[in-house]
This record gives structure tokens, sequence and C-alpha cells, in this order.
């Protein structure tokens, strides 16, 4: 319910109720003014669009912390979204107060600080998601975030390094024995880093020669080990090689008296964490001569040797553990032969059976 009332000083006093019964008032010089604004008020809760002046008081900082205490995240996602969150540059800013302005002085402020454009996407998808909760939950109208621009991000072709097979080679040559099976695990498997580090003997099946992906390792507060489910839709079997699943089984004999479950032990019964990793695969990458490479670039070799042998995109997100073959082909479309690439392909063996077709021929001539 709604009225206006002129008051003794001359203003007047519009005030209205809102669903849950909590009056708001604001007073007028003008009466016409009273009416604009009440009308304003009741568009916005007819069309859904209501928000409570007082709920848009709250700061970003404050609503976050109220709002992913509600958030059932991976341990991975809420790190993320707490270090995004912390480094906002409007974090005591009442949400009603936030402009577009403020962001955009955000990331430029990331950008002068020189982090990767692709880190810089991340942070600011993290913090819109907090925006458009806010907006959901009737603090904000909008939410500030929209339109605003991103540094442009290297394309995937140009930014995606992927180590030749001479590389790789070169590096299990160089890794002790045990490494060597780390690093055939994310070549020639494609297992990211804290999926090959959560690996258990159980998991693998060496007579259907699979291997399933249930577990990864991540460094929790203070350095604790954490295990946890991979990253979302990554739980999956992998179909190993035989020469792969020939590596396991040397490696599993090697270590079954030391570690009866975890395939990389680290400190006491804990599996090896990223710190450990990290080190030897600095070490065997000085070792082999190709220190530009990292432990992920393997796993995009091994993909890069999936679509080159004619791999679908269904078949390639499946062993790669992707949420959804979108995200295969925003990573891994430009290694995909294009049309040209098959026109090409298949012109080069017409022509070859026409040449050998007229070589049969003009054997048979020359006999008769």
């Amino acid at each position: 319910m709604a009225s206006i009332k002129k008051r003794p000083n001359g203003k007047y006093r519009a005030r209205y109720r809102d669903e849950s019964g909590k009056e708001h008032a604001r007073h007028f010089d003008r009466r016409v003014d009273a009416q604009r604004w009440l009308d304003e008020v009741t568009a916005a809760s007819v069309t859904g669009q209501y928000v409570d002046p007082r709920a848009g008081l709250i700061t970003f900082t404050r609503y976050f912390g109220e709002w992913s205490e509600r958030q059932l995240w991976a341990a991975g996602t809420d790190k993320a979204m707490r270090l995004a969150a912390r480094c906002t540059t409007f974090g005591d800013v009442p949400m009603k107060a936030l402009r577009r302005s403020h962001i955009e002085t955000w990331i430029k402020t990331l950008q002068t600080r020189g982090l990767a454009a692709s880190t810089i996407k991340t942070r600011f998808n993290n913090v819109r998601s907090v925006l458009r909760a806010a907006v959901r939950d009737l603090v904000i109208v909008r939410d500030p975030s929209e339109g605003v621009t991103l540094p442009r991000a290297r394309r995937a072709a140009m930014a995606m390094e992927i180590p030749t097979p001479a590389q790789v080679g070169a590096l299990l040559g160089a890794a002790p024995p045990w490494f060597r099976t780390f690093i055939s695990l994310a070549a020639f498997a494609g297992l990211r880093l804290g999926e090959a580090a959560g690996g258990q003997l159980g998991d693998i099946d060496f007579l259907r020669r699979t291997l399933q992906v249930t577990r990864q390792v991540q460094r929790g507060p203070g350095g604790t080990v954490i295990i946890t489910p991979p990253k979302y839709g990554s739980e999956r079997a992998v179909y190993l090689a035989d020469a792969l699943v020939k590596e396991l089984s040397v490696h599993a004999t090697s270590i079954a008296e030391k570690s009866p479950r975890w395939l990389f032990l680290g400190e006491g019964d804990d599996p090896m964490h990223q710190n450990t990793i990290g080190y030897w695969w600095r070490k065997t990458c000085r070792a082999a001569g190709v220190e530009s490479t990292t432990l992920h670039d393997l796993r995009h070799f091994y993909a890069s040797g999936l679509i080159a042998q004619g791999c679908d995109v269904v078949t390639v997100q499946r062993a790669l553990g992707h949420r959804s073959a979108t995200v295969t082909l925003k990573t891994y479309a430009h290694l995909w032969p294009t049309a040209e690439d098959r026109t090409r392909k298949a012109a080069d063996s017409l022509i070859l059976e026409a040449l050998a077709d007229s070589s049969r021929t003009a054997g048979t001539t020359k006999a008769l």
C-alpha cells in the first residue's frame, strides 16, 4: 500500500510497504516527484526488479563473506573465489554504489600488475558470479560488470605450446624411473598433475587396460594435502596403451612394498603433492634441455595425438575429462583438420590412385 501526504513544512511524504511489511518513505518538494517515485517502485515490484534500498548498503566484501558461506564449492573453487574477492579494489564500496567504472578500474589495476589476460578473465568471471548472485538476492538491481572490456587474450592456436615427440622422449630419458611413469600418465593418458598425483594402484585394471580417474590432490591451508574429486565432469575411465600398461605394471611392482595404496607416495601416508612434483619436473626439464615446457603441456601433447589419429570431438572430450564438447572445441579446434585439409587429402588420394592405375595400364600395354 502506498500513499502521499503533505507535511506541515510543505514537503510531500511518500511512503509504501514492501512485501515483508517494512515501511519505506521519502520526502519531496513537489507532489509530482513523490508520485513518480512511487510509480517507479510499483513498476519495479510488478516486474520483479524491486530491491530494498537498505539492502544495497552492504559492502562487496561483507556480501561476499555472507554469500560464500552458503556455497557448495570444491576446495580449489573456494580458494580461487576468495583470491578474486580479495584482490578487488572496491571491497569497501556499498553494493548499490558499485558502478561499471569501479570494475574497469580494478581490471586496469590487474593489467598494470602484469597479470596474464587469461588470469584476469578468470578473476573477473569469479567476481561477476558474486555480482550476479547479488542481483538474484535483490541486493542490487543490475550487474555493474555488464559490458566491461577485458584485455585481449592470445588465440589458443598461438598461446598453446605442444611438445614434440623428441622433447617428450628427452624428458622420459632424463627422468628417474618412478617419475618417468608420472610423466607418461600426463603425456600418454592426458592426466592433470593433481589427477596423476591422486592415482592409486586400485584404479588400474590391467586386464581391461583402463585407469579410473576419481580423485585429485590439492594443497590445503598450511601446506596440508587434500584429496578431492576431480574437476567437474572429469571423473572418467582412461583407455591405456599397451606400452603404458606395461610401464605401470613395472612401476606397481617396484613400489608394492613401500606404497600398497598410492602410485606416488609422499610424506607419511599422503600421496605426493604439487610442490614435490614441481621440484622433480623442473629438475627433469633442465636435464632434458626443455625448460620452457610445462607439465600441463603434456596434456596438450596427448590431445594433439588423439586428434592426429582421427579421434572425434566427443572421444577427445571423454579422454581428457572436459565437462562438455564445447570446452574441447574451444581449446583444441585449431588442431582438427579443416575442410581445406580434407579436400587436399582427398585430392592426393585421387592422384595416387589415378597414377597407380596409369602405371598398371602402361605395364599391360607394354606386355602386349
